[in-house]
């Protein structure tokens, strides 16, 4: 039978699925079978003919599982679940035996299974099927993933460590990301003096890093449900790490462009498109340069367009949203890991040895 570790989480962007992938990719690198399960998808996709969810799809993509991916997803919840499960229209329960006999298929076929639970402890409640039920009904242990910090996170910790308890789920371990790294030792000490209490062991994860954490021009192009013009998919894979307006003078904009820069800059604002289009041009520009969103409902001058076209940049045009809009959504959005993120994945593989210690792991979920 297999180790399960049920992934939880303090609420949502906590970093259960990067937490997910690195203990699966270690596992893998020491020789064991390795399995995912998300028994309850909030986030429906269609992948290898089937309906399922985004997170075991992305999984299944890059450990070459999809043929399990019916097992690894055997619930999604579509956009009306929740409210034909309250009309009575459907029973949450006709979900019970999918997820066990998913789980139990998995277990004979994996020395690791790695459970991931959706957002906290709570969710799923509307469906009589928490993350605390779900690991009660899995009989698995739970790994608590939270945000960097110290008061916040044992407060989230202490809310969500009551529902898995009432459930008679063994917390095992919280695992804090997205640490400061000038702070992480700190961090991690205070966290573990104020957790003892609660027979808590508390693990680092995954320092802050923007390669992590910041989006990619396919992403934001996903995002804003616009095509990508110009560029390669090596391009469309960019990571940016800063968002500029273009409201300044031309040549102000190009003095304040830093590593990474996706600008947005309106369709009449043809000097600026155009002085943008050249400098990308440059390899010290494109550097900075990692594309154009282009808002406005004046069409771009059509000199102007051929310029665009000619030199490559990547952009992406809208008229449905004003630059104060556009720079909300994008710097507020919250970038997730997809199979196409070569560069966030060969970090994660890189730094999950140095994080994480399997065999203490292992040792913690017998």
């Amino acid at each position: 039978m297999a180790r399960k570790i049920f992934i939880a989480a303090t609420g949502q962007h906590c970093g259960k699925t990067t937490t997910s992938l690195a203990l699966l990719m270690l596992a893998r690198a020491q020789g064991l079978r390795v399995g995912f399960l998300k028994p309850l998808g909030p986030k429906p996709i269609h992948y290898a003919g089937h309906d399922g969810d985004r997170d075991a799809a992305l999984i299944a993509e890059l450990f070459g599982q999809a043929h399990e991916f019916p097992l690894m997803s055997p619930v999604v919840l579509q956009s009306d679940t929740t409210r034909r499960i309250i009309d009575g229209e459907m029973s949450a329960a006709t979900f019970v035996p999918r997820i066990i006999e998913a789980c139990a298929a998995l277990e004979d076929r994996c020395d690791l299974l790695i459970i991931e639970g959706a957002g906290h402890a709570g969710v799923g409640s509307v469906a009589g099927l928490s993350n605390a039920d779900m690991a009660r009904l899995l009989d698995a242990s739970v790994m608590m993933v939270t945000e960097g910090g110290i008061g916040r996170v044992v407060d989230s910790v202490c809310l969500n460590l009551c529902m898995f308890r009432e459930q008679g789920v063994r917390v095992r371990c919280v695992v804090a990301n997205k640490l400061n790294p000038a702070k992480r030792d700190q961090s991690i000490g205070y966290l573990q003096r104020a957790l003892l209490p609660y027979d808590l062991k508390v693990l680092g994860g995954f320092n802050y890093q923007p390669v992590l954490a910041n989006p990619t021009l396919r992403r934001i192009s996903r995002l804003l449900d616009r095509p990508l013009h110009g560029g390669d998919d090596s391009q469309a894979g960019r990571i940016i790490h800063h968002v500029q307006i273009g409201a300044a003078s031309t040549w102000r904009v190009a003095e304040l462009l830093q590593e990474s820069t996706l600008l947005i800059v309106t369709s009449s604002r043809d000097e600026l498109l155009v002085t943008l289009a050249n400098l990308y041009q440059m390899p010290e520009y494109r550097e900075k340069i990692v594309g154009l969103v282009v808002p406005g409902i004046i069409p771009v001058s059509r000199i102007t367009q051929k310029i665009l076209d000619h030199s490559g940049i990547p952009y992406l045009r809208t008229t449905e949203h004003t630059t104060a809009e556009l720079h909300n959504l994008i710097t507020e959005d919250v970038s997730k890991i997809t199979s196409e993120d070569q560069e966030k994945i060969d970090l994660l593989r890189k730094l999950a040895p140095e994080r994480f210690d399997l065999k203490v792991l292992l040792d913690l979920f017998p």
